[in-house]
């Protein structure tokens, strides 16, 4: 109940009262009349004393009271409005509303009573005897149902019988419930619960003395935890629950479990930091009873249509064994996440953007506390940040600058760009007329220029962030101007032919020699500019042929489509040997060997032979028109049998030997209405190899082999589907953004931190239910992923990959959920990493269990706990660890 409320009350007796006319009883009329004799008029006034009389009316020194009602009130009621005079009393009976402002109240009837100065609202009875119209006061938010309230609207203050209302998360239903004043509620037989159902809640907390402050808390006295009706030992003397809309700052509570190298410990235990509507932070950490101990940063920032993103900070500094014995070992790893998106729409010719995932390169094989047991399985981590601008000038301006990484876990070398500046100039065309079409040799002549410098730094993990991994840093620049055009030859053929002019500049070159006191080449730094510039000149003519094999209307495949399209190019690069100097290999000063100072160079270092290539590639693509199954249809249905099917090869006209470069094949289609992808490549070399497994200017026909020979082959075939009509295949976005995979092939992610989130995809509708029986529709997916890799460069005939993965994920039942993620390698003939999912859904709570049977990375978990966040630490969250093995 509100304040305002008393507003209602006087307004409803006024708009009912005021309206009708009322009589009291009238006394007979008397016989006769006796007027007064010589009497003065009294009703007669003189106008100048009424002006007067007015007159001192406008020096009032009273100020006019203000209106009772700020606003206009409505009200009705579908059976009567009663008004009882003795008892005064006004009732709205039968679906009886008001309205004032923000505040409704709904509810079979409502009696005001303007002698007692109180309102009552409670429910009636329906023609089966059941109560019906419960009472629903509603102002803004906040919505209070219970089954009767009794309000003065003098003092205030409210009595509520049986009331239930929504205080953020929290479903509270009490008993008795007094209002103190507008913002202090005390409740007596009070239960809450973050349960749907207030009235059959699976689970709610019983109290005898609550006092709640909408919106803002709730502080109860001795509580008990009752599960299904069933009080259990879980009590405590005093709770408080804040009560807010907003995110809110607190502790959140650690989770106990031990290891068998570490000890016992508490982890993601830390505080939650509500610093503003744009970003927040998380502090966390982890302590383990033999020294070791971590921390971890986490924030979310965003501004809507202008950004938003998130970074993780995660440090660890593990301790293995104790101090004294052989196996004890120390080492820090971290690990440094940050994605940052922009909209478009803020600022269309400027973008940022921001992906970044580095660290230790043991971070995700030694750390027990990673989100994703998948991506210890990952070789790589990469890093992108790019910031572009697009000047709206004639011609156009683009401008990019990015920094990037590159780190190898197994080698832990590591490759940066700081940073990658890129600029280009929209294409020019010199000689095309301002308006109409560029049709032609001349016409079509453009050319453009383009920018491209780096300052790439190649370390290792162990000097990363250190001032040594910037000393042997490359810096250059590249200028390319591409001069091209293209035309038409015979109406069926597409000609080009371009000249592209590149300088590059260096500030480090080399100088090599021989260093008689090591015996040995070395290679002398020489600090300052220096540059190279090359020319190449290219061509290329092709054409599209179309073919189609008509087999008849009537033929399940009435006709198949072939493109062709074949294409010739021609390259030339003449030498460079003038930037080429000669060194002494062994002091002697008998034998010169040739070398370029640029050797190493960022953008490759110029070419000392002419290069003199033709090429060939032949692309084709098959299509099919099928007869429909839908006989409704009279069109054929179109199926794709191939989308690409590439040859290419290429011939050196200068070369003296071994002048055919092997021809590559490669092809790709999909089929089972696309969702199966078929991709394969392999490598034919026409020459034979000698038995040093040497290739040699010899054909392999004449060498007693077929026509080609084939050198590698690979085949990968990725296959997801699903019960439903979608796609089957489910983003595992936090594993690829540790480097791993975007699906769940490789297990599902798990956030240790918080274990509320379901690990299966629960965006469709489990509730399919068809009928009073049970005849449930079983939702299910499955992803499969092979790879087979063939290798044959010396007749070692070796197939060196071949691996099946797979995963699997169901609903047994609308509660009970499965996935396997599970694979085998056929050459090591072994299981590959194996991940079973099981979780049950509990309504308010959830359950899950995930197990990792064998491995490096074996271990099980085990979560119950309440999915609200406000009652998030109510849980359960038991795991085994992986000792793992520092390095």
């Amino acid at each position: 109940m509100q304040r305002k409320l008393i507003y209602i009350v006087f307004l409803t007796i006024f708009l009912t009262v005021g309206k009708h006319k009322t009589y009291s009883q009238d006394a007979p009329p008397k016989s006769g009349s006796f007027p007064a004799k010589n009497q003065t008029d009294s009703t007669k006034v003189a106008l100048p004393e009424l002006i007067k009389a007015i007159d001192s009316t406008k020096k009032d020194s009273l100020k006019p009271k203000k209106a009772l009602l700020e606003d206009k009130i409505k009200r009705k009621a579908v059976d009567y409005e009663k008004i009882n005079q003795k008892k005064k009393q006004i009732t709205l009976y039968n679906q009886a509303e008001v309205y004032y402002q923000d505040i409704e109240l709904k509810s079979g009837i409502i009696v005001i009573d303007y002698e007692k100065e109180e309102v009552y609202a409670g429910r009636i009875k329906d023609s089966t005897g059941k109560y019906t119209q419960l009472p629903v006061f509603k102002q803004g938010s906040n919505v209070v149902e219970p089954d009767s309230i009794r309000f003065n609207f003098k003092t205030k203050k409210a009595l509520v019988w049986n009331s239930r209302t929504d205080q953020g998360e929290f479903k509270v239903k009490a008993a008795i419930t007094k209002k103190e004043n507008d913002s202090v509620y005390f409740m007596k037989g009070a239960r809450f619960t973050t349960s749907k159902d207030i009235e059959n809640p699976e689970y709610y907390f019983q109290t005898n003395k609550v006092k709640l402050v909408p919106g803002k808390k709730v502080v109860v006295g001795f509580t008990n935890m009752v599960i299904a009706d069933v009080p259990t030992p879980l009590a405590l003397p005093f709770a408080f629950f804040p009560m807010t809309e907003k995110a809110r700052s607190g502790i959140i509570m650690p989770t106990y479990n031990d290891s068998n190298t570490r000890g016992f410990s508490l982890q993601n235990g830390g505080y939650y930091f509500a610093l503003s509507d744009y970003y927040d932070l998380a502090v966390l950490g982890d302590y383990y009873t033999n020294g070791s101990y971590g921390f971890r940063f986490e924030s979310s920032y965003g501004k809507r249509y202008k950004f938003n993103g998130n970074v993780n900070v995660r440090f660890e500094n593990l301790i293995n064994s104790e101090r004294g014995y052989p196996d004890y070992a120390r080492s820090n790893i971290y690990n440094i996440q940050w994605s940052h998106s922009k909209d478009s729409k803020s600022n269309p010719n400027s973008r940022f953007s921001a992906s970044v995932n580095l660290g230790s390169s043991t971070y995700f094989r030694q750390s027990l506390n990673q989100i994703n047991v998948g991506s210890t399985l990952n070789n790589t981590l990469s890093s992108s940040i790019s910031y572009s601008k697009t000047f709206n000038s004639v011609p156009q301006v683009n401008l990019s600058l990015t920094a990037t990484h590159s780190q190898n876990t197994n080698t832990e070398q590591i490759n940066m760009t700081l940073p990658t500046l890129q600029m280009s100039v929209d294409r020019l065309f010199p000689f095309a007329p301002k308006e109409g079409i560029k049709k032609g040799f001349f016409k079509n002549i453009n050319f453009q220029y383009n920018l491209r410098g780096e300052n790439r730094i190649n370390t290792t993990d162990s000097l990363f962030f250190k001032p040594e991994m910037f000393k042997n840093a490359l810096l250059g620049f590249q200028h390319s101007i591409p001069l091209s055009t293209n035309f038409k030859v015979f109406k069926h053929f597409s000609a080009s032919t371009s000249v592209n002019y590149n300088e590059v500049w260096y500030f480090k070159t080399i100088q090599k020699e021989f260093d008689a006191t090591q015996n040995t080449i070395v290679n002398n730094e020489v600090r300052g500019f220096d540059a190279f510039r090359t020319y190449s000149f290219s061509a290329g003519i092709g054409t599209t042929i179309y073919g189609t094999f008509n087999f008849g209307d009537k033929k399940k495949i009435q006709a198949i489509r072939h493109v062709m399209r074949p294409n010739i190019s021609y390259s030339y690069t003449p030498s460079f040997s003038k930037y080429y100097d000669t060194y002494d290999p062994d002091g002697s000063g008998t034998m010169l060997k040739q070398y370029t100072r640029f050797e190493g160079g960022i953008f490759g270092a110029p070419g000392q032979n002419m290069s003199n290539n033709i090429g060939f590639t032949l692309s084709n693509t098959f299509e099919a028109k099928v007869t429909d199954k839908d006989s409704t249809k009279t069109e054929p249905k179109k199926i794709m049998l191939l989308n690409n099917l590439n040859f290419s090869t290429s011939y050196d006209i200068t070369a003296d030997s071994l002048r055919w470069a092997p021809m590559r094949v490669s092809g790709g289609t999909q089929i089972l209405k696309q969702k199966m992808n078929i991709n394969f490549a392999a490598t034919l070399d026409p020459y034979a190899i000698n038995n040093s497994g040497q290739r040699i200017n010899t054909w392999n026909i004449d060498n007693g082999g077929s026509l080609f020979r084939m050198t590698s082959a690979n085949l990968t075939i990725n296959y997801a589907f699903a019960s439903s009509d979608g796609e089957g295949e489910k983003k595992n976005k936090q594993g690829e953004r540790n480097g791993g995979r975007g699906d769940d092939l490789f297990g599902t992610n798990t956030d240790l931190s918080d274990r509320r989130d379901s690990q299966f995809d629960d965006s469709g509708d489990n509730e399919n239910v068809v009928s009073e029986f049970f005849k449930y529709k079983l939702p299910w997916d499955m992803n499969l992923a092979y790879a087979l890799t063939y290798s044959n460069n010396r007749r070692e005939q070796k197939i060196t990959g071949n691996s099946l993965m797979v995963s699997m994920n169901t609903d047994l039942t609308p509660k009970w959920k499965i996935g396997v993620s599970t694979g085998y390698d056929f050459v090591q003939k072994g299981v590959t990493f194996t991940q079973f999912r099981f979780e049950r859904d509990l309504l308010s709570w959830r359950m899950d269990f995930n197990w990792v049977p064998f491995g490096d990375n074996a271990y099980w978990g085990f979560f119950i706990g309440i999915k609200s966040g406000v009652l998030s630490d109510i849980k359960w969250d038991k795991r085994s660890l992986p000792d793992r093995t520092l390095r």
